[in-house]
């Protein structure tokens, strides 16, 4: 099951970016005391009671502003409201309740949405809680108090926000269908693709209305399959701004890889491989999900004998921290190799899902041990009793040893590339948890 997404948002300047940063542990959005400092949404994954949730922080809401940067930012809090399960809707107890909350409380009644009416900069109860009372009257149900400086109240309102989270009513035939999400930079080619894999073939069994604005999720039957298409397409932007028109795409995103088995990141060929490409390529490598590097528009590109190993390597340099992904030269207009992509996706998803028994992965340990000695620091070394894999999707590995402090990173990544080369894993991140034994050694 993806993890709710909680969306915080209200006027700019109420402190937003204050409560995001308090409940992800770090200074992850900038905080200036400016109105619009946070122009594009942040998120972060938060836990609250054993209930795991992506947090997105928006920009401030200024229903009627006439400035390009206000309203570009008031349409990306739009996409956000869309997409989220619970809104925090945050007000500011000192300005007192404005005529902009009373707009932006409009807007999100027409969400259908769960909302929270949380009133920020209460640092002290007694002293505000009669000018807490007044936003009652924005009639979007009862305000909470919170300091998010002081990070007063915060239980308070996470109890309420995880008590509207949807239940798990998928049923056991819908998530046994892998779920495909098309994600990348605008204009790279997504919506191209989706429309020849259904249009050249015409495999459309049913549509199913997705969580975002826009998108939809496509039932394809290939072959002896069936898959679920997640299209994060549909962003048309009039202003051509490339900076904000690529960071509009990143919530739109987030919400497709967490949904998702397997995400498709796709690359516009013609102009390479980019940062922002690796952005949201490490969306999904930090959700640990399968990934396949699609490198659209192929058929424009000139090719002479060592094209498709310069590109290669170069997107293996840009995307360094995804070695496994699988990468494949396509192009959505021609349909050139895209029988082959669905190849890829199956043997990727077989990977996702794949267990090693416990007694193999501890020959394969051993066997790396007396290959390569793991490090020691003053004298001590570190040992390694024992491997077992405790989930998939990713494959989730734990490995007990007598101090996690010398289980350096780079053993693990030996240890890693160990287990790759027995068993492949293409297209798939690992995971590893280092546990420590105590009272085993010898």
């Amino acid at each position: 099951m993806s993890k709710p997404i909680v969306a915080i948002v209200g006027r700019p300047n109420v402190g937003k970016s204050t409560l995001f940063n308090a409940l992800a542990g770090g200074n992850i959005s900038i905080v200036k005391d400016t109105p619009g400092v946070t122009r594009d949404r942040i998120y972060a994954d938060v836990e609250w009671l054993d209930r795991r949730f992506t947090m997105v922080d928006t920009g401030g809401i200024e229903p009627e502003s006439k400035d390009i940067i206000l309203s570009q930012m008031r349409e990306q809090a739009q996409i956000a409201i869309d997409t989220a399960d619970v809104i925090i809707f945050l007000v500011d107890v000192r300005q007192g309740l404005v005529d902009s909350d009373a707009k932006v409380a409009d807007m999100l009644r027409r969400s259908k949405k769960p909302v929270i009416l949380t009133v920020n900069k209460v640092d002290s109860f007694e002293k505000f809680m009669v000018d807490v009372y007044e936003f009652y009257n924005l009639g979007i149900g009862e305000p909470i108090p919170i300091s998010a400086q002081s990070k007063l109240g915060l239980g308070d309102m996470l109890d309420e926000v995880i008590r509207h989270f949807p239940e798990d009513k998928s049923g056991e035939e819908e998530e046994e269908i892998p779920k495909i999400a098309i994600v990348g930079k605008p204009n790279v080619g997504k919506s191209s693709l989706i429309n020849k894999l259904l249009g050249q073939n015409r495999l459309i069994v049913s549509d199913i209305a997705g969580t975002t604005r826009d998108a939809v999720d496509t039932k394809v039957i290939w072959g002896d399959h069936e898959y679920i298409f997640i299209d994060t397409a549909g962003l048309r932007r009039k202003n051509k701004i490339k900076e904000e028109l690529e960071r509009y795409s990143i919530i739109r995103t987030v919400s497709a890889v967490e949904r998702a088995d397997l995400v498709i990141v796709v690359i516009d060929a013609v102009e390479g491989v980019t940062e922002q490409d690796a952005k949201i390529a490490g969306i999904a490598h930090e959700r640990g999900k399968g990934v396949i590097i699609a490198v659209n528009k192929w058929d424009a590109i000139e090719k002479d004998d060592k094209t498709i190993y310069k590109y290669t390597s170069k997107v293996r340099e840009v995307l360094s921290f995804m070695p496994y992904a699988e990468i494949l030269f396509i192009s959505a207009e021609t349909g050139q190799r895209l029988p082959k992509l669905f190849e890829q996706i199956d043997l990727v998803l077989q990977y996702q899902t794949l267990r090693v028994q416990t007694g193999v992965l501890n020959e394969i340990l051993a066997e790396a041990v007396a290959m390569q000695q793991p490090p020691s620091d003053k004298g001590k070394r570190l040992r390694l009793y024992y491997m077992t894999q405790v989930a998939v999707k990713p494959p989730t590995f734990v490995i007990f040893v007598n101090d996690r402090e010398l289980a350096h990173f780079s053993y693990i990544r030996y240890l890693e590339n160990r287990i790759r080369e027995a068993f492949g894993f293409r297209g798939t991140s690992l995971k590893f948890i280092i546990r420590e034994r105590k009272g085993q050694e010898q």
